[in-house]
């Protein structure tokens, strides 16, 4: 069964939400704290990256060629300048909605951007936010088990407790997520300058001792090495991504540290240290072919092998927490924008509303996240699920990207295509190199996507289906009103407030009520709450107050896709209008509806029983919107789909 009382995404333009989190944080703790946060992910990739990519490139791990090293480490390099510098740094920074960055935000952005071809952005925004679920799975799995692999290196008879203390890890990281990320997100900044300070340092003495890697830092080496390798090198394109991976983390967290710390914290931090890395890597394996086995962790002397395993988990820990934490987001902004049904948002910090916890998505995360760490069982055979989830999810972020770019920034078509179509190219070629992993495990971020994006294709089909259905049977809210006002039933005291998804018709909790109950409140307010396509709403324009008559008004709620709506708190702004509301004497009606699927619904059979599977998901609308469960009543309906 399900509530009707969240209206579609709102067409109109949203008065400009930006946030003013960034102005109360000083600069260095931003850049500090964006350091922790964003660059977790692509900051772990030195552990896997390099080593996967020389193995592909050399056809083997027993079969290292130094010339093939540089290509490679001159491959890296440069796909972390231009995919990662030039376009998420430079150019899809300053594409921000309302201050907040991310694939959901820039649909929403492009969307209201457009008049014709709406549905296809929708359709680009779902694909995007549905690979990123694939990798919230994978980023934990293959980085946790990357660092605990290290482990082997100390002594050979760690090896089979390699798995099991990486499930024990990745338990302990899900089950502290109810906690909140407040306490544990202050030492994220720090610890991470850390690890960038010592993977950088580490680097130095391989550097010294064969400067030749320097050559890799020229892009001709990528060049000579993709045309003189041919199939060879396209596949090993596959691996080097894997030091990109990480790159959409820049945008998504926009809005929690702005434009500026991302920039300074990558120019002058992160990408330095990452650089220094792959060539102290590239440096160790032209010196010794055999390193290949674990080149991160060969860099550094046998005492300090077990304190790297120790930071590189904690490292890791990080890089998956930012995930986690990156899909309880795109989870609530999906439910806002309606694409999923309503789940329960638990909120874990009082100062700050971008900290929460959904605990179903926690529980989908972990099981899916523990069964890839059981059945691939190490780094290596991991890596080859990881690309395609996160390249698929570049590619609609350029398509985007160029939308915003034509329409919003007012380019010309062919400036804006001049400037995406090169970074649309390199990754599209990323792409094609990752599916050609497909049946080496690239198959489950494919597999996992594909599921998220029938869900979201069928909830969003059902609702508007639904919504069509539900206004052809329900009576014009005015010639209601008309009649009562004329011939006026029994009153009672109080305000009643009637949810409803569509303002112009009378709700189905009224139209119930009268009918058997046959009495009227003293005052009735239509309530609607509204989804607006920007990130948040300035409180000047939350509520939107109409009169319809002496005992009957109309009240509009609307909050941006990123914020939580909470009904009774947002009413209060509502005195100010000069309705008086007072809690304890206002009753709430609900239309509950138990779904059953039609004849001709306008959808598939089985798609229809899968939208009424997903409404029953759906968390109470009393608890969503955070009603006093006191103050409702719920009427029955039945409706068919």
């Amino acid at each position: 069964m399900t509530t009707d009382v969240v209206a579609p995404a709102a067409e109109t333009s949203a008065a400009n939400g930006r946030g003013d989190t960034h102005s109360t944080a000083g600069f260095k703790a931003l850049m500090l704290g964006s350091i922790g946060v964003v660059y977790g992910d692509i900051g772990t990739s030195p552990l896997y990256a390099l080593r996967e990519a020389v193995i592909a490139a050399s056809g083997g791990a027993n079969a290292v060629n130094p010339q093939a090293v540089l290509g490679v480490l001159s491959l890296i390099l440069w796909a972390l300048i231009v995919v990662v510098t030039l376009k998420y740094v430079l150019i899809l920074l300053r594409a921000d909605n309302h201050g907040e960055g991310g694939t959901l935000a820039l649909m929403a952005l492009a969307q209201r951007a457009v008049s014709h071809g709406a549905s296809t952005i929708v359709l680009l925004g779902i694909i995007s936010g549905a690979l990123f679920y694939g990798d919230a799975v994978i980023t934990p799995a293959l980085s946790v088990l990357s660092a605990i692999e290290g482990i082997k290196l100390v002594t050979a008879a760690f090896d089979p407790y390699v798995v099991p203390l990486t499930v024990v890890i990745l338990f302990a990281l899900f089950a502290v997520q109810s906690r909140g990320t407040a306490r544990v997100a202050a030492f994220f900044g720090p610890i991470m300058t850390v690890w960038f300070a010592v993977i950088a340092i580490a680097a130095i003495t391989p550097i010294m001792r064969h400067p030749e890697v320097l050559f890799a830092l020229n892009p001709l080496h990528a060049v000579s090495f993709m045309l003189h390798h041919g199939i060879i090198g396209f596949v090993t394109l596959g691996a080097v991504f894997l030091a990109v991976t990480g790159a959409e983390a820049l945008y998504a967290d926009l809005g929690h540290f702005g434009k500026r710390p991302i920039q300074t914290a990558w120019l002058f931090i992160v990408l330095p240290s990452l650089a220094l890395n792959y060539l102290g890597q590239g440096a160790l394996l032209i010196a010794n072919p055999h390193a290949v086995e674990n080149p991160f962790f060969l860099m550094f002397p046998d005492w300090a092998l077990l304190p790297m395993v120790s930071l590189a988990t904690v490292a890791t820990v990080i890089a998956s927490q930012a995930v986690i934490t990156g899909a309880y987001s795109l989870t609530r902004q999906a439910i806002q924008l309606g694409l999923l049904p309503r789940f329960e948002i638990r909120h874990t910090s009082e100062s700050h509303s971008g900290q929460i916890y959904i605990p179903r998505v926690n529980m989908l995360l972990l099981v899916a996240v523990t069964l890839l760490v059981l059945m691939f069982r190490s780094s290596s055979a991991l890596a080859s699920a990881y690309g395609i989830s996160v390249t698929g999810t570049m590619v609609v972020t350029a398509m985007m990207g160029f939308v915003v770019i034509w329409r919003v920034w007012r380019w010309s078509p062919f400036a804006a295509a001049a400037l995406i179509a090169p970074f649309l190219f390199l990754d599209l070629t990323f792409l094609a190199a990752n599916l050609l992993k497909v049946f080496e495990g690239g198959w489950v971020p494919l597999a996992l996507g594909s599921v998220v994006i029938l869900l979201m294709y069928t909830w969003r089909r059902g609702s508007r289906l639904l919504f069509e259905k539900s206004r052809k049977l329900e009576f014009p809210l005015a010639d209601l009103v008309a009649m009562l006002e004329k011939r006026p039933p029994q009153r009672v005291s109080g305000t009643a407030v009637f949810l409803t998804s569509d303002p112009v018709s009378a709700p189905t909790a009224l139209m119930h009520s009268l009918k058997h109950y046959k009495v009227l409140h003293e005052k009735n307010v239509i309530l609607t709450i509204e989804t607006a396509p920007t990130p948040r709403i300035d409180p000047s324009e939350r509520v939107r107050l109409e009169e319809i008559s002496a005992t009957f008004s109309r009240v509009t709620l609307r909050f941006g896709f990123m914020e939580s709506p909470n009904v009774p708190k947002t009413l209060a702004i509502a005195r100010k209008l000069g309705w008086h509301f007072d809690i304890m004497s206002t009753s709430f009606f609900l239309s509950r509806r138990a779904l059953k699927p039609a004849a001709h619904s306008g959808m598939p059979r089985w798609q229809d029983h899968l939208f009424i599977a997903l409404s029953r998901t759906a968390n109470d609308a009393t608890d969503y919107f955070q009603i006093p469960t006191g103050r409702v009543v719920e009427v029955g309906t039945q409706v068919t789909v």
